[in-house]
């Protein structure tokens, strides 16, 4: 039997973990909250993260995150992209010889603009071939209630995606297997920000034109940025790109989308990351995803109009303006 190790366990980390069980792979789920970690245990709930839902008895859970590396021959990562570096390192003598590390996060790190493939392959000294990335329509709770959902499973080596998708499928969960490891871990990165836009024009009042506006312009831009860092085309129409995207903008599970409201209808910065809960990747990945465009070039409106929104103050409704007033041009320009 497969066995995997899943380093987080907030709503993510623990629905990837059910997924996984219920395709027959024994499950070790490293959290540092002991109440979470003995819930899991003892009454197979999160009620903190998945309220009111079961989980499978494949998954043991532990706070000791060595035992849970101990043996495995997948590792998935789904701790908040801004921390993963402090917390993985020093765990990397643990980690199997053999196993194949997966990233379950969307995130681009701060200052180094690296996505979380790369920040754990330097944390761990991973060779490519042993990394794999998930990305795709992920609402936890949606799939964690076992609604039927198909996902991206990207690695450089065809055979280590193969290996994942192998472990995760089952009656609800189709992966996908995909060797854009770069396009995929960009559009799960970016669409968060273009979620926070979307949800900002819904707590502003504005309807649905200008949600499919902001969705099909963000999808330009994400696949503007992509295709300059070397991503194939096909991805950002897929699951990993349009599909993803689609969730996270529409969907009130979507924290960044929840944050986005808050700020729409008048809510500081730190009251909409208080009201929302969780972590809202969005918040932080506009920063670094401004940076990382900048470095090759590429125009990005609507992240710009969040980070300017989000970050330094600007009124909401100038920014929309500004967006609005932007030079017309064809539309494949």
């Amino acid at each position: 039997m497969t066995k995997a190790a899943v380093l987080g366990a907030g709503a993510w980390g623990t629905t990837f973990a059910a997924v996984m069980a219920d395709a027959g792979t024994e499950v070790s789920l490293w959290g540092r909250d002991a109440d979470v970690v003995a819930g899991i245990n003892s009454h197979r709930h999160h009620e903190r993260a998945l309220p009111g839902l079961e989980l499978p008895s494949g998954i043991r859970a532990t706070t000791v995150m060595d035992d849970a590396l101990a043996g495995a021959d997948i590792v998935a990562v789904a701790l908040p992209s801004q921390h993963v570096r402090a917390v993985l390192e020093g765990h990397g003598a643990a980690l199997p010889a053999d196993a194949i590390v997966t990233s379950l996060m969307k995130g681009i790190e701060l200052g180094t603009h690296e996505r979380m493939s790369e920040v754990l392959a330097e944390v761990w000294s991973l060779p490519k071939e042993r990394i794999t990335v998930v990305s795709g329509p992920n609402l936890a709770r949606e799939i964690a209630a076992k609604q039927p959902t198909a996902t991206v499973v990207a690695g450089y080596e065809i055979e280590a995606a193969e290996r994942l998708a192998e472990a995760t499928a089952s009656s609800y969960f189709r992966p996908y297997t995909n060797t854009d490891v770069a396009g995929v871990e960009l559009c799960g990165a970016y669409k968060n920000i273009i979620a926070v836009a979307v949800g900002i024009t819904a707590g502003l009042g504005f309807g649905h034109n200008t949600t499919a506006t902001v969705i099909t312009r963000g999808l330009a831009e994400i696949t503007r940025l992509g295709l300059a860092l070397g991503a194939s085309p096909e991805t950002f129409s897929g699951l990993a790109g349009m599909g993803d995207l689609i969730a996270t903008c529409a969907s009130p599970l979507s924290r960044n989308h929840t944050l986005g409201a808050h700020i729409g209808r008048g809510a500081t910065l730190e009251n909409a990351i208080a009201l929302t809960g969780g972590t809202a990747e969005g918040v932080k990945t506009s920063l670094s995803v401004r940076e990382l465009a900048a470095t090759v070039g590429i125009d990005i409106p609507i992240c710009d109009a969040v980070v300017e929104m989000l970050h330094e103050g600007k009124p909401k409704e100038a920014v929309l303006q500004a967006l609005l007033a932007r030079p017309r041009k064809a539309e494949g320009n």
